[in-house]
């Protein structure tokens, strides 16, 4: 069976689909030429570094990797037009099929797309050109470096999520858009397509409803959606050419003061404690990308089983069924934009801890963003991230920046992006150089104990611990070798009193003072990282569950 082969757009899902993942041939190469012979076969799609590629190669800054992959189409799959989706590739990527040069894209965490129909023969021929700069330039790379170590993991190159082919009508649907309203119990929904309207079917009810509009939807039997109650609308959309099946789900977040006067975090217009998890998404065997997609099953249930009813995708933008498992499961999500920026250095990241000072980040040259085009292709990425994220309900807030790291212009970027998404919360700068605006103030909280700020309330934004504890637990022969960056606790007895007294003198003691929600780093190790529950290769869970869950569950309200 081919990896990761199931449907891969759970939101807009049509019949006509086809998986390219599987053996393609591969080449590392100096020269940009498209060399004639290939060095073997990559297992697609797992990027070239992996043990599950089957290659075991670095690719570096100066080298192209290059993609080649034949394959044929049953006759009967071809409509009208053929679409072929990349979810991923890391950095840069040029695409031809038979010869013709399709078109260029540029960032590693984003999808893009071709259509192809035009350039299809009986037998085709499919080669994509790469390269990866990783550090060595503007673009955005999350948490890869040249050069491994400490809280920065192994790069990786080329595809590492699925590749796809769907064939469609002329007047297919295009994209949609779905906003719950619970207030006023409808659903707003927007459908993109050349057809004049579509039929909306819910629960055996069937409605005509116009494209390329806003149209709200009454939702009368109104089940609201929570960790608690994960409950979500199947639905289909259907016109003479197309008929897609997709869901939504009927919650809210929002923010409110109390009467402490301090501003609180609710869900579903209630307040609701956020008890998270840092998740940085990486595998030992397939780094960005699991084995299968009942890896990422297994993660979300274990945060669950856990005691966490938050994920803080940390610094990577995952496949869409990772979020549609989050919705079902019931997950809430802290989603974090893929940040970029150059070297992460002591001003940066020494000065706002030792002398509490803040950079203006339109200090662009001590902040290290001078590059102009790096900070717009940075912003323009971070809208496409809503755009694509926009109809998961499981995400209720959107990082900006993450400790500095490639932090700029943040009060005119949050007004900027702000509006296109009016149902989130933001967090403008997790962990440092806070410029005092978005919908909470964000502290990360490492070797000290966790005070709230003075008249916090005055601020009037929620008071979130965006990242505390980190606290390391090594296992002998389910660990990689390096640096330990945090705390380390050579038994699991130290270890959980450690976490114990993070619990109560962290988090508990702090609720009453304004504190909304915290995010504990992390799920699993990550390479040097042993800070995590479980070990890297995801073999041994460090402490039972049972144990974690009943601390966590003292914080609430």
């Amino acid at each position: 069976m081919k990896p990761l082969s199931e449907y891969p757009r759970p939101q807009l899902e049509r019949d006509s689909y086809i998986s390219l993942n599987g053996v393609w041939e591969y080449a590392i190469r100096k020269e940009a030429d498209i060399p004639e012979s290939f060095d073997g076969g990559i297992l697609v799609p797992y990027s070239p570094e992996t043990p599950l590629s089957g290659v075991n190669k670095t690719v570096r800054p100066d080298d192209y990797l290059f993609y080649r992959l034949k394959f044929t189409l049953p006759k009967d799959f071809i409509k009208d037009e053929v679409i072929l989706h990349f979810t991923a590739v890391d950095q840069i990527a040029e695409v031809y099929l038979n010869d013709v040069y399709l078109g260029k894209h540029i960032g590693g965490f984003l999808p893009f797309s071709f259509k192809i129909k035009p350039y299809l023969r009986e037998k085709n021929t499919l080669i994509l050109r790469v390269v990866d700069v990783t550090d060595t330039s503007y673009h955005s790379r999350g948490k890869q470096k040249t050069e491994r170590g400490g809280i920065w993991y192994t790069p990786q190159s080329g595809i590492y999520m699925p590749v796809w082919l769907e064939s469609v009508n002329k007047n297919y649907i295009e994209e949609i858009k779905l906003t719950p309203d619970i207030d006023n119990k409808n659903l707003k929904i927007y459908v993109k397509s050349a057809a004049k309207s579509v039929y909306f079917s819910l629960n055996q009810e069937k409605l005509e409803i116009e494209t390329n509009k806003e149209v709200e939807i009454k939702i009368n039997d109104l089940r609201l959606w929570s960790p608690e109650d994960p409950y979500l609308y199947y639905f289909t959309l259907e016109s003479d050419d197309d008929k897609v099946k997709s869901y939504f789900a009927m919650r809210k977040i929002s923010t409110i003061f109390n009467d402490k006067k301090q501003r609180i975090i609710c869900l579903n217009n209630k307040p609701y404690f956020m008890r998270g998890v840092l998740d940085q998404g990486y595998y030992h065997d397939g780094f960005l990308t699991p084995k299968s997609y009942e890896e990422y099953i297994k993660d979300i249930k274990l945060a669950k089983d856990l005691g966490f009813n938050t994920i803080r995708k940390h610094i990577k933008i995952e496949p869409l069924r990772w979020y549609y498992e989050c919705d079902k499961i019931g997950m809430l999500v802290w989603q974090d934009f893929v940040n970029a920026g150059e070297s992460y250095i002591y001003w940066i990241t020494t000065w706002p801890i030792l002398l509490k000072f803040h950079i203006p980040d339109t200090w662009h040259g001590i902040l290290r963003r001078k590059d102009l085009d790096g900070r717009r292709e940075t912003l323009q990425e971070f809208k496409d991230t809503i755009n694509y994220l926009y109809n998961y309900p499981c995400i209720v807030l959107w990082t900006i920046f993450n400790e500095g790291w490639g932090q700029f212009d943040s009060k005119k970027v949050y007004k900027e992006i702000k509006p296109l998404d009016n149902t989130r919360l933001f967090d403008h700068a997790s962990g440092w150089h806070d410029q005092g605006i978005s919908d909470v103030k964000s502290m990360h909280v490492y070797f000290r104990r966790a005070k709230m700020p003075f008249k916090f309330h005055q601020k009037k934004r929620a008071l979130v611990i965006s990242e505390i504890g980190a606290f390391i637990y090594p296992i002998k022969g389910h660990m990689m070798e390096g640096k330990n960056v945090y705390d380390v606790f050579e038994t699991g007895d130290k270890w959980l009193k450690q976490y114990e007294d993070f619990i109560n003198l962290d988090i508990v003691k702090n609720i009453p003072k304004g504190l909304c929600a915290f995010i504990y780093t992390q799920l699993s190790d990550v390479e040097e990282e042993l800070n995590g529950f479980i070990t890297y290769d995801r073999e041994v869970l460090k402490i039972p569950t049972e144990i974690i869950k009943a601390l966590n569950e003292k914080a609430t309200y």
